[in-house]
């Protein structure tokens, strides 16, 4: 694992082959606690291509110097992230 939260990624290979493609991160929150939000896509091998466009959080603890995957959230779909975002401004006007 990482020492850094800059360090950390989604991305993952497997035989050569980039399973997990990172598009962008965002580091939410640092220290013995971090948070990350990635966009990322998924290889489809049956077609031979990437899927559209996914978003995960993940919390992560450092112990013993390295950050540590804790949880993860997959938001399963761009409509998904639109209402998380359509609620979370709504709360946010509402202040």
């Amino acid at each position: 694992m990482a020492e850094n939260v800059e360090e950390l990624t989604i991305r993952y290979e497997d035989g050569g082959v980039e399973t997990i493609k990172e598009l962008d991160k965002k580091v939410l929150s640092k220290g013995a606690w971090a948070t990350v939000i990635y966009r990322y896509q998924d290889w489809e091998a049956a077609k031979e291509r990437y899927s559209a466009d996914k978003f995960s959080i993940r919390r992560y603890q450092k112990r013993n110097g390295e950050y540590q995957q804790k949880s993860k959230f997959n938001i399963s779909s761009e409509k998904q992230a639109q209402e998380i975002i359509d609620a979370l401004q709504g709360w946010l006007a509402d202040k």
